[in-house]
């Protein structure tokens, strides 16, 4: 039985390519995808989603969710320059204008009443918006199946030398959210970095020339991608943070887990957003999350090209 899946996202480039993927997996059932402020506002994040469900037009749609706010900055290099005007790189199409969006945290909240300890949740920008729903209902981290975050670090970051992003621009929700009871695995940007989407993986992946639309939004998004890469941080090639956290849960053979005890800083001013793990040899803290501590990288690009193949069906 596929995954019932809904993914929160501040598209990015990262963001897009994993919520595309997530479209086309028949082992992914993606019932909802919800918009939230991060590395672009809440108006383009919630553009950014419903553009990459418009451009592949997939059997079934799944339910948008739309929210507000400012870009959460901090980031050391102009995010104009790494993910372009709105988060697409070069990439802008149009989108339908929508008659009464539903806001992000509520429409979470609806989909967990609708479906009671069914749905797992994958967070890929800031926890703001689960902090928002958990406020509007008490009992909404209780009836997920399971939540996966995308963010933290075990050693260095990313946005600072302690923090990374996703934790950094709200640290005071992702401080409730990961120290909350609720049934979580956190996917550090550490561990994800070892999957990288090489030129010559790219070449072999995406047929430039074809009709497809996976192919055609991929072979929109990830230039632009290699570009800034190379030109910004000396990668040769796109990190594939969000598409490893994806595949951990279509495939949790892919991750390796260890039950760890988490906190985050919210106040310091060298590390503010930073995920705090206890690793004393007398542990003083109880377990609360489990982290994925290596991803297996060869499945990972496996999990990226059976989704492009399967698309093209």
């Amino acid at each position: 039985m596929a995954t019932k899946l809904v993914i929160d996202a501040d598209p990015g480039i990262g963001d897009a390519l994993a919520i595309a993927l997530a479209l086309v997996d028949p082992a992914i059932d993606l019932v909802g995808v919800t918009g939230t402020p991060g590395r672009v506002s809440g108006q383009h994040a919630s553009r950014n989603v419903q553009a990459v469900v418009e451009w592949l037009d997939p059997p079934k749609w799944p339910r948008f969710g739309a929210s507000t706010g400012p870009a959460c900055g901090g980031e050391a290099v102009d995010p104009v320059r790494t993910t372009g005007r709105h988060g697409l790189g070069d990439f802008e199409p149009a989108v339908a204008e929508l008659h009464s969006p539903r806001e992000s945290a509520k429409l979470l909240v609806d989909l967990t009443r609708e479906m009671p300890n069914e749905v797992t949740l994958l967070t890929l920008g800031p926890l703001t918006n689960v902090q928002l729903a958990s406020e509007l209902d008490p009992a909404f981290l209780d009836r997920l199946n399971l939540l996966v975050c995308s963010a933290g670090c075990l050693q260095g970051g990313d946005v600072t030398a302690a923090a990374e992003f996703n934790v950094y621009a709200d640290p005071e929700a992702a401080r409730n959210v990961l120290l909350s009871p609720a049934t979580k695995t956190l996917v550090p940007i550490d561990v994800t970095s070892q999957a990288v989407l090489t030129y010559d993986q790219y070449d072999r992946l995406v047929d430039e020339e074809s009709t497809n639309p996976l192919d055609r939004l991929l072979a929109n998004l990830l230039p632009f991608a290699f570009r800034s890469n190379h030109e910004h941080f000396g990668i040769e090639g796109v990190l594939l943070h969000e598409v490893a956290a994806l595949a951990t849960i279509a495939h949790p053979r892919f991750a390796t887990h260890e039950a760890m005890a988490v906190d985050v800083e919210t106040s310091g001013e060298l590390t503010r957003g930073m995920t705090v793990f206890d690793h004393r040899g007398v542990a003083r803290w109880q377990t609360n999350i489990e982290v994925v501590t290596d991803v297996d990288t060869q499945g990972v690009l496996d999990f990226t090209t059976a989704a492009v193949r399967a698309s093209r069906r």
